[in-house]
């Protein structure tokens, strides 16, 4: 009876042996995957490990504890955002740069521009002076061509070459032959042989100033059979109408105000009230600064 009892107990073990042998089996390993797989699992089961008296001694210790440096990712996510940081840094002053010298060379074309806008308003002030001086001379032949030879070859005869060839030249030919019969035969011949060289106007204009100013300097007084003596150019405006001669001194302002200053001088003080209040009506301000500059001179 006991051995039947004892082969009961001993077939009860291994029942229970057979059933709990493979879940020992299974709970270890799963237990050493998860060591094996969870560093931070298999960090807390070591230092659980080393805490214990006998096991704590078979068990290594850690690279921290030991004194070796741990990985450390923070810090060197930490490093490279600093890099970052930099390369922004640098980009935006390079930004800032570019920025600036846009400004500046915007700065610079609008000056440019300004100065441009300058010349050409510059360029077309001397146009329109150019062309006002042109139509001061060809109103001045005008006048001219409507006296009689006779009394317009004295007047022209007074003035430079230049001068006569500048205001001649807005005439006709036939004008002009009338009024070169009437002058000195040398002055006559001199004047023709400039009047068929073609000179451009401008140049013209520019040569019968020169030539003004050159005999403005001049300290000597002119002589010559060409000049028209004080009695002889108070005559030719006694003659005149008094709405002409204004009319003709008025252009003549332009080209010579000497001149004009000698005739209002030489003629009778009737005949420059007439002149005077004729030249009045046409140009007030003109008439003013020339008859202000004639009390002066006397």
């Amino acid at each position: 009876m006991a051995e039947e009892r004892e082969k009961q107990s001993y077939s009860g073990m291994e029942r229970f042996l057979f059933f709990v042998t493979p879940l020992l089996f299974t709970l270890v390993l799963v237990l050493v995957l998860l060591v094996v797989f969870n560093p931070s699992l298999r960090s807390r089961l070591m230092d659980t490990g080393r805490s214990i008296p006998v096991v704590g001694s078979f068990i290594p210790e850690s690279q921290s504890a030991s004194g070796a440096p741990a990985p450390d990712n923070g810090a060197a996510q930490r490093k490279q955002i600093a890099g970052l940081q930099v390369d922004l840094q640098t980009a935006k002053g390079r930004l800032q740069a570019a920025e600036s010298e846009k400004a500046s060379l915007e700065k610079e074309i609008n000056d440019l521009q300004d100065k441009l806008d300058q010349l050409i308003k510059s360029d077309e002030q001397k146009k329109l002076s150019s062309s006002e001086y042109q139509a001061k001379i060809t109103e001045l032949g005008g006048m001219f061509s409507s006296m009689t030879p006779s009394k317009a070859a004295p007047i022209i005869q007074n003035m430079t070459l230049d001068e006569a060839v500048l205001v001649l030249n807005t005439m006709d030919s036939r004008s002009q032959g009338a009024i070169l019969a009437k002058m000195d035969p040398k002055r006559a011949a001199e004047t023709a042989a400039r009047l068929k060289d073609s000179v451009p106007v401008q140049d013209q204009q520019i040569a019968a100033l020169q030539s003004r100013a050159q005999q403005a300097s001049s300290a000597a007084p002119a002589s010559g059979s060409a000049l028209l003596s004080e009695d002889q150019l108070s005559k030719t405006f006694e003659s005149m109408d008094p709405a002409k001669a204004a009319q003709l001194l008025l252009a003549m302002s332009d080209v010579s105000p000497s001149k004009v200053l000698r005739i209002l001088g030489s003629v009778s003080d009737s005949k420059r009230s007439s002149i005077v209040q004729e030249m009045s009506a046409l140009n007030k301000k003109l008439t003013s600064q020339l008859v202000s500059k004639l009390m002066a001179g006397k």
